[in-house]
């Protein structure tokens, strides 16, 4: 009987590039969000908001009457007087921060303001986004967690924003262990989840890549529908090569059914792994016969396939089944498999 072997390392996934001008990005070594030295990013900048972030600081700056010393020797004044710190104050003080001792000048300000107005009504300024776009600027992701963690500063960071862009400064920089923490900090807080959570979230468990993080996005998954939440493709697809890559198959289909429209590029590498993965051979021949046939209109985008999909393929022991369909398949496909992409689709 045939029998399918299961591929080392990580399900494929698709790349998320980047798509911020040059000189957008923070002073880290490799510009996260430069082309030139693109990374894979979970945020878009509609939520990050950088580049406004950085206009609205050169407006300020410019506009700011006497000099940004003299604004910062007056807080420090204020702090040291224990004198009441405005809202106006405190926004126009992040906004002049461009270094790592003015942001640890600005802790000690928000934890001044915040004691002050700590029982504020709900609907008033969150300064919680406006510091993580100054961390995300300044590549000061631990001085960002610090603060978000801290029990002092319980409510500061009571929006979901503040919580997604931390997460994706994290993910960026490959400290998913972290990331997660904030994840469950944002639980433990009872803050919102929106449809960027999910995907930042399931992204995380995906790169954890362990029994453990499959049982939180699994966790995560049921409660999300249970609300009758609506759960994005992006964010599934992460769910479905976690759980292939923790060899839970009959999960991975069951998520895989439930997303809505799944004629993506990366549904249908991930289809091919489940099939490879499932055993489900005579199945998988047809797909690859129907896509090595090519037998479409000029006017329907041609299917696209990783190079994971291709070892997959290979390291099939089909037995009885023959094999012409599928060298055909790599035969006829190889000419756009990753490699030959200026973006890969794996992950």
């Amino acid at each position: 009987m045939a029998a399918a072997v299961r591929q080392p390392g990580h399900v494929l996934l698709f790349t998320l590039q980047s798509s911020v001008s040059p000189g957008v990005g923070g002073s880290g070594s490799t510009c996260c969000r430069c082309p030139l030295g693109a990374k894979r990013y979970l945020l878009t900048d509609n939520v990050v908001k950088l580049k406004e972030f950085q206009r609205k600081k050169v407006v300020i700056a410019n506009h700011l009457p006497g000099t940004k010393a003299t604004y910062l020797r007056n807080m420090k004044e204020k702090l040291a007087q224990n004198k009441l710190i405005l809202k106006d104050e405190l926004k126009t003080f992040l906004h002049l921060c461009d270094t790592r001792d003015d942001v640890e000048l600005a802790k000690n300000v928000i934890y001044r303001y915040h004691t002050e107005n700590r029982n504020v009504a709900l609907g008033e300024y969150k300064f919680g986004p406006l510091f993580m776009r100054l961390c995300y600027e300044l590549d000061l992701e631990e001085s960002a967690l610090e603060l978000i963690k801290d029990q002092h500063l319980r409510g500061f960071f009571s929006d979901t924003t503040s919580f997604n862009i931390l997460m994706d400064m994290l993910f960026i920089k490959g400290k998913y262990t972290s990331a997660l923490e904030v994840l469950i900090e944002m639980k433990n807080q009872d803050v919102k989840f929106n449809k960027e959570t999910y995907v930042l979230a399931f992204a995380i468990c995906y790169k954890l890549n362990s029994s453990e993080s499959l049982k939180i996005c699994t966790t995560l998954r049921e409660e999300a529908l249970i609300k009758g939440e609506v759960l994005s493709r992006r964010a599934s697809c992460f769910a479905v090569a976690l759980a292939l890559n923790q060899n839970q198959v009959a999960k991975a289909i069951s998520i895989f059914s439930q997303i809505m429209k799944p004629e993506s590029i990366i549904c249908t590498n991930l289809n091919i792994l489940i099939h490879i993965q499932s055993n489900m051979l005579k199945t998988l021949i047809k797909i690859l016969k129907d896509a090595a046939d090519g037998n479409l209109s000029k006017f329907v985008k041609r299917q696209e396939f990783s190079e994971e999909v291709a070892a997959s393929l290979k390291s099939v022991k089909y037995d009885n089944i023959s094999l012409f369909p599928v060298k055909r398949f790599l035969f006829g496909c190889k000419g756009f498999f990753s490699s030959n992409r200026k973006y890969p689709l794996k992950f």
